[in-house]
């Protein structure tokens, strides 16, 4: 004679949660063997990951104590003018000058040239981002930027390289739109080294979390025979 089933005595397993390497995480019921992971729901992204912007400090800085100097010389030379003393030599001069050369003088040319440059190059500085050095990363969250020096993004290619079987050793140049790796491989074939390294190093520029991962460009060589 069988014995009444106690609910209480029975256990009921949970589903359990595991990283993916794409960064998000999937579900898995424990109690079905063999069935495909399931997806969660992606969060949206937090906006526009764009370049990020320099303070432009020093041109800045210079520009505003040029201005600020000649300004004040000649605020200070026409207030001598106003109270009955003589213009300074300097600008009396200039005026003389001006007076005398033609447009098509080649002191007036260059001066305004060397003005112009001048003047366009304080515009490129005013509409470019710069920071050129910062990776924008992907914007996850509104509100949260961030962003990853050229300089840590190598390094942490080049120490995926070097795990690569077959390289002695590797330089890493990254920049905003390529990643240049240069190996040297003492054993094995190099077309294997430079799959290989592709592979290792594309699945690595994807972890970085980079807006727009650069592309990558592999070279592997021997090294150089001695003597």
């Amino acid at each position: 004679m069988s014995e009444p089933h106690d609910p209480q005595d029975s256990t009921q397993r949970l589903p359990t949660a595991e990283p993916t390497p794409a960064g998000d995480v999937r579900t898995r019921d424990a109690s079905a063997s063999g069935s495909s992971p399931r997806p969660a729901p992606v969060k949206a992204p937090g906006g526009r990951a764009g370049r990020f912007w320099s303070g432009r400090r020093v041109p800045a800085a210079l520009v505003a104590l040029v201005v600020l100097g000649g300004a004040g010389l000649l605020l200070y030379d026409v207030a001598a003018v106003r109270a009955d003393h003589p213009a300074m030599e300097w600008r009396r001069s200039l005026a003389d000058d001006l007076a005398s050369r033609h447009l098509d003088d080649v002191w007036v040319l260059a001066g305004s040239a060397a003005a112009a440059a001048v003047g366009l190059w304080l515009l490129l500085l005013a509409l470019t981002p710069g920071l050129r050095a910062v990776l924008p990363m992907r914007r996850e969250h509104a509100g949260v930027r961030a962003g990853l020096d050229r300089t840590a993004a190598a390094l942490v290619l080049r120490d995926r390289a070097v795990e690569v079987a077959g390289v002695q050793s590797v330089r890493v140049k990254t920049g905003r739109r390529k990643a240049t790796v240069r190996a040297v491989s003492h054993f094995r074939e190099l077309d294997d080294v430079r799959a290989d390294l592709a592979t290792a190093l594309g699945t690595g520029i994807e972890e970085l979390g980079l807006a727009k991962p650069p592309g990558l460009s592999v070279h592997v060589r021997r090294p150089a025979k001695k003597g």
